[in-house]
């Protein structure tokens, strides 16, 4: 009679029970060792009570440490939750960049947006190059308050000018006969929305990192 051997074969696991796979000793871990220190410890010849404690105090300030590090992290956080919504406080103020810098590529039309804090009756967008000499200017004529998109083309004197950054400024009346001065890169804060814990402000049509506004002032 021919006879089969079943063998179950059982995978052990790689981490032994009770390992620490960070490699790392906490405050419980350090107790522990030092009751094992003193449970196997020679009765003829018992630890050195200054040794012991050394240890304990070891072991004092390893708890204190971990006390003091888990209140940071919890001051932390709550500093972090803080300026979230101290951050939402800010939308209707106004945000200023400080860069009315706009990239202008040769050959190609360049938009831009403006805000203006009160109704427009008449005024001149002026675009300047590096040196700050106006190299173009767009008349503006009658809108309402607000953030307007505009397009340059680009071009002096039907000759498309170089790739580079140019500065965008723009004088203006409201219709009170009122001068007032605005340009790129100075908008009010429309939302604020947060990404993996940063937040981010809307400022026109573009949603810009809260660190790099320079001034936040009253609208």
């Amino acid at each position: 009679m021919e006879v089969t051997n079943n063998t179950n074969t059982t995978t052990a696991s790689t981490t032994p029970a009770g390992a620490n796979p960070n490699s790392t000793l906490g405050k419980d871990d350090f107790l522990k060792l030092l009751l094992v220190q003193l449970k196997y410890q020679d009765p003829t010849e018992p630890m050195d009570s200054d040794k012991i404690l050394s240890q304990t105090s070891q072991l004092a300030a390893l708890e204190a440490s971990t006390n003091t590090n888990k209140a940071l992290e919890d001051l932390t956080a709550s500093l972090g939750n803080s300026l979230q919504f101290s951050t939402i406080s800010a939308i209707g103020k106004i945000a200023d960049t400080g860069s009315n810098a706009v990239t202008v590529e040769e050959g190609s039309e360049t938009e831009f947006q403006l805000y203006f804090s009160n109704d427009v009756s008449s005024g001149t967008i002026n675009i300047l190059d590096v040196e700050g000499n106006t190299v173009d200017s767009i008349a503006l004529n009658g809108s309402d308050k607000g953030v307007h998109n505009f397009t340059w083309d680009g071009k002096v004197n039907g000759e498309s000018v170089e790739d580079g950054l140019y500065y965008v400024t723009a004088n203006y009346n409201d219709t009170s006969g009122n001068t007032h001065e605005t340009r790129v890169g100075t908008y009010p804060i429309e939302s604020v929305r947060f990404e993996e814990g940063k937040a981010l402000v809307k400022l026109g049509s573009s949603y810009v990192p809260m660190d790099s506004i320079n001034e936040i002032s009253e609208g």
